[in-house]
């Protein structure tokens, strides 16, 4: 079931996060800016993957840490190959294959709840009308807690159902 919230997505008591970036991307900006200050390893491991795998866009990547924490990196834009470049813009074709994807990871880790942020809009530049019937087409079926975080409210917990 899907819950549109409002909040701080690093503060979800959900069991994992997912969030988009670009293959080999350096998470100099939004959420993964976020992501890569809070858990520095993470960060770390996802480009040494990277360079490791050499993943396409449509892929996603996922990341354990400490205390549990549990990252869904989905490749939503295309990549930065060159040193130094920024990633380029998102498409709904990566963010379809991404979120196919990330079902499949739900239900093969036996996951019970996921959160994640307007995917793809911020960064990645998509439009969010754009977005939510891809999140609603793949996640709405899944028997798992999907919180969507449609309003970001700075160091806001946001008010999860059924957690």
């Amino acid at each position: 079931m899907i819950h549109k919230v409002g909040g701080d997505v690093l503060l979800s008591k959900a069991q994992v996060i997912a969030h988009g970036v670009a293959p080999n991307d350096n998470f100099a900006q939004g959420l993964a800016l976020s992501l890569r200050e809070q858990w520095p390893a993470m960060y770390k491991d996802f480009r040494h993957y990277c360079h490791q795998a050499h993943p396409s866009p449509g892929e996603l990547w996922t990341w354990g840490g400490p205390g549990g924490a549990r990252i869904i990196n989905l490749m939503t834009q295309e990549a930065a190959y060159d040193h130094g470049s920024r990633p380029g813009k998102a498409s709904t074709s990566n963010v379809n294959k991404c979120l196919g994807s990330l079902c499949k990871e739900i239900e093969s880790e036996g996951f019970t709840s996921v959160a994640l942020p307007r995917l793809a809009t911020g960064v990645g530049g998509l439009e969010w009308s754009e977005v939510e019937p891809l999140i609603e087409n793949h996640l709405g079926k899944l028997p798992v807690n999907v919180y969507v975080y449609s309003t970001y409210v700075a160091g806001q917990q946001a008010k999860e159902p059924g957690l």
